[in-house]
């Protein structure tokens, strides 16, 4: 399993991953504006106490003067009531920005994601990739929710409280700016420490998300091979990996805080001996020392309040790099700045011209080498040959999940880099021999093929795939969940939905992967059936393992090593001999 790379970069510039955020954040500048206006409020109203609370002294019971300490209070609880207003609304601005925030963030996240190309997903772990959606998307949400907000109001909180100092005591405030320094040096030191081992922490987490999505994926694989307490124990492995993790970020954020603590609490405690001996001296009025102690706890509170947001924006700066480093990820297929549109209607004429491609992950083997083959409008050519001879490789590169590294492939004489991936993608119809079952209903799962389809649509292609019998028999018919990847389907069933998709996207091409290799005799031979009847009128590329599913093709085009090293008819290269015809007597022998 990968490791992540230990990250040297420094604090400032790994925060500054945080700037990823503004353009989720900018679209709501009214909720930002109105956190910020009862932000000022609520800090303006906690600033005013701690004078009501000198005026009680120096005024109340310095003169024994009921009617004072009546008016106080009675101020004070109109206090109180502008400053639980205003901490209701700053609250509900800040939370409803973080939550629209963050749904704008995973939007866009995924968008990007699910538009990358094959060759990102085939050097990518999925457990990874909806750790980075969940996982670290409710990190930073946490941030901008809660963080932000203490941060921004521990930050007012600390400058009116210091300037509130001043010009209560200036003695004991310069006093207290001797031990800032002091206290600011911790969150120097540990600050680096917790945002490396909060990245590290997500990382773990994240392999362990790609674990447990890659055997919960394979469910019937652990069971057969009864992997279940092998499966548990690679798990928890990663979980404890997680959780050590975890445990040395969480020391180091408490060996933070409890610096933190002490030194702020010390440094209020050497002011308050102080400002004691200037009233026993009769230099300082006991409420002037009890507004300033007061001051001097918000400032405190205020300080040990950053020191715990800082925490938690490394960890968010951890979590937005992350995120900032799949937002940066840049698709290798690259549509036309000015895409040539396709003719009306696509006649399905292709072409390979000199085709050589070399896939990323194997950049030493070709998959093809020198490849040419023209296809006729209305044609149904097979292609057959032992595995890796390159027939799969031609359907990838026809629906452009890879671009050649030299040669040209064209669709009605239109070069295909030359067309929007919707215009060339929209013009074919996949049945793979891996059928894809999502968790919906059976109805939604045909539809996949095309979304506006009507409901009777819909029954017409599973009908022609001859599926609409056992969809029928499901509790809710079209409308039964077919439960995730399909479990509730057989391999068979699975693959005639998959052709009932291909019938109802009546696209002008059509590409077939073993499109009946899960399919019994008998069910085999209706599809077969309904296959020629979809392939009537379009030009239809086969592969097939099985060569008696091939023979009713126009042309049997033979591959081996990335080369074509024959074509013809069934009857002609039995006749003509060589690898068509070895294949033939292996099978039909067999």
């Amino acid at each position: 399993m990968s490791q992540p790379i230990p990250d040297s970069s420094p604090p400032a510039r790994r925060v500054g991953a945080l700037r990823h955020l503004w353009p989720f954040l900018k679209p709501h500048r009214a909720l930002a504006i109105g956190w910020l206006v009862f932000l000022a409020l609520s800090s303006g109203a906690s600033l005013v106490l701690p004078m009501a609370f000198r005026h009680i002294i120096d005024q109340g019971f310095g003169h024994s003067s009921l009617e004072v300490i009546n008016r106080t209070f009675a101020g004070m609880f109109g206090v109180a009531l502008v400053l639980a207003f205003a901490t209701a609304a700053r609250y509900f601005c800040i939370t409803l920005l973080s939550e629209r925030a963050l749904a704008s963030l995973r939007t866009t996240l995924y968008a990007h994601v699910i538009r990358l190309d094959v060759g990102f997903f085939e050097r990518s772990r999925v457990g990874e990739l909806l750790s980075r959606l969940s996982a670290d998307t409710e990190v930073v949400q946490v941030l901008i929710s809660s963080g932000v907000s203490v941060a921004l109001r521990s930050a007012v909180m600390l400058l009116g409280a210091a300037v509130a100092m001043v010009w209560t005591a200036p003695s004991l405030a310069g006093l207290t700016a001797l031990v800032i320094p002091a206290v600011m040096l911790p969150i120097l030191v540990f600050g680096r420490r917790v945002q490396k081992l909060s990245r590290a922490s997500q990382d773990r987490l994240a392999d362990a998300a790609a674990i447990a999505n890659e055997t919960l994926n394979a469910s019937t694989a652990v069971k057969a091979y009864a992997r279940e307490d092998i499966e548990s124990t690679r798990y928890g492995s990663a979980i404890m990996r997680a959780l050590a993790t975890a445990r040395r970020r969480i020391g180091v954020r408490s060996l933070l805080t409890m610096a933190v603590i002490v030194l702020v609490f010390g440094a209020i405690t050497l002011v308050l001996w102080a400002g004691a001996r200037h009233v026993l001296a009769g230099t300082l009025d006991p409420g002037v020392l009890g507004q300033f102690v007061l001051y001097a706890i918000f400032a405190a509170g205020s300080v040990a309040g950053l020191s715990e947001v800082w925490g938690d924006v490394l960890r968010a700066a951890g979590a937005m790099e992350r995120i900032g480093e799949l937002l940066g990820e840049r698709a290798e297929i690259i549509e036309p700045a000015q895409p040539t549109p396709l003719p009306a209607p696509v006649h399905g004429t292709l072409r390979f011209d000199d085709v050589t491609f070399h896939y990323p992950t194997r950049p030493d083997t070709a998959a093809l080498h020198n490849f040419t083959l023209d296809i006729r409008p209305g044609e149904t050519v097979a292609l057959v040959g032992p595995s890796g001879a390159g027939k799969s490789t031609v359907f990838s590169l026809l629906l452009r999940f890879y671009d050649p590294q030299s040669g040209r492939i064209s669709i009605d004489g239109i070069d295909l880099r030359a067309l929007t991936l919707h215009d060339l993608r929209g013009t074919i119809a996949l049945v793979p021999q891996e059928t894809i079952i999502f968790a919906g209903t059976a109805a939604d799962n045909i539809r996949f093929g095309r979304q506006e389809a009507s409901d009777e649509e819909v029954r017409d292609a599973a009908r022609a795939a001859e599926a609409h019998e056992f969809i029928s028999a499901l509790g809710d018919g079209y409308g039964a969940e077919l439960g995730e990847r399909g479990v509730r389907l057989s391999g068979g069933q699975r693959q005639r939905i998959a052709i009932a998709r291909a019938i109802l996207r009546d696209a002008p091409l059509l590409l077939l992967d073993e499109a009946t290799s899960a399919l019994d005799a008998q069910s085999e031979a209706a599809i077969q059936q309904a296959l020629e009847r979809l392939e009537k009128g379009r030009t239809t590329l086969v592969i097939a393992h099985r060569l008696a599913t091939v023979q009713r093709a126009d042309r049997i085009v033979v591959m081996e090593d990335g080369r074509i090293v024959a074509q013809g008819t069934h009857e002609s290269l039995l006749a003509e001999g060589g690898l068509y015809a070895e294949l033939a007597r292996l099978q039909f022998v067999a």
